[in-house]
């Protein structure tokens, strides 16, 4: 059998649980740095900080929280030792219109590649990020648990990355304010009107406001039916659910996929340090696979639309 590792990096955000019932034995970490002088390195569960202390430290005003990709070194050092052992590396970053991830990970495959003689490394610019990455890794991996060949399941990847969709509301506008993606006045009288905006991520991996529900349960509900009408043959394919510092919401969205849509399994899990810096608290958010995501996004908006409107 072809020896190749797949090998994401950490805002893949698939915890233990999830990697060891794949297969996925490896990922690259990151680095956080919080102004009061603490810094350590991103990992996916809370070993280096306490859940609750990193998300206080994120809420409020100072310190301020700030998070970095793996060095050039790390990657080098991580893609050498696979290597040298006889593996083909399959390296997996988040989208590299959000990151420098993916370029600093290309730098050190063409080193390691230069030096060690046979070496193979292809990095997947997956364009998305968190849990998006993760549903890609998880689908890889089974490929490759199937017998699947290194260069089959770039194939897969490059031909399916598109078509990972994500919808779900942030319940936290004044989180989002502070981190300077929405004005302060506008997330105070969004938050005392209750308005909760959900997006999809657009080819490049931001996520796009497709529409506002008012309140936690409506927004819910609607990200239920919007997952209904844009996924594709759920009852053969996963899903993941993440929230950041929001875990009974997160339970009630799993609930809702696995009554209205069905999918094969819908995992649910938390987004870790690595993403979670930039997302803030907040966040309920399902990743699945759809038709592929449209230029504009007028297909998917039109969807939003039909459903707030309806």
């Amino acid at each position: 059998m072809e020896k190749f590792v797949i090998l994401p990096d950490v805002t893949c955000d698939l915890p233990q649980v999830i990697r060891d019932e794949f297969g996925i034995n490896d990922y690259l970490k990151g680095h956080v740095h919080i102004s009061d002088g603490r810094d350590f390195p991103t990992r996916l569960d809370w070993s280096e900080i306490s859940r609750d202390d990193y998300y206080a430290a994120l809420s409020s005003r100072k310190p301020e929280v700030t998070s970095a990709p793996p060095s050039p070194e790390e990657y080098y050092l991580a893609f050498k030792k696979y290597c040298q052992e006889g593996y083909k590396v399959l390296s997996v970053s988040i989208s590299s219109k959000i990151s420098s991830t993916y370029g600093v990970a290309s730098l050190a495959a063409k080193r390691v590649m230069e030096e060690v003689e046979g070496s193979e490394i292809y990095c997947f610019d997956s364009f998305r990020m968190s849990g998006a990455i993760g549903l890609l890794v998880l689908y890889a991996q089974m490929l490759k648990n199937e017998g699947k060949g290194f260069y089959e399941v770039i194939e897969w990847l490059e031909a399916n990355k598109h078509r990972v969709h994500q919808m779900g509301p942030i319940d936290d506008l004044m989180v989002v304010a502070r981190r300077g993606r929405l004005s302060m006045g506008k997330a105070i009288m969004g938050s005392f009107a209750g308005v909760k905006p959900m997006g999809d991520c657009n080819r490049n991996g931001y996520v796009s406001v497709l529409g506002k529900a008012k309140g936690i349960n409506r927004a819910l509900d609607i990200t239920a039916e919007y997952i209904k009408k844009t996924a594709s043959e759920p009852q053969s394919s996963y899903a993941l659910v993440y929230h950041t510092d929001r875990a009974a919401y997160a339970e009630r969205l799993k609930g809702l996929l696995e009554e209205r849509v069905g999918f094969k399994k819908v995992y649910l899990s938390e987004v870790f340090s690595g993403c979670a810096t930039n997302i803030g608290t907040g966040m309920i958010c399902a990743y699945y696979f759809g038709d592929e995501i449209t230029e504009d996004m007028e297909k998917e908006k039109e969807t939003m639309n039909e459903l707030l409107n309806g």
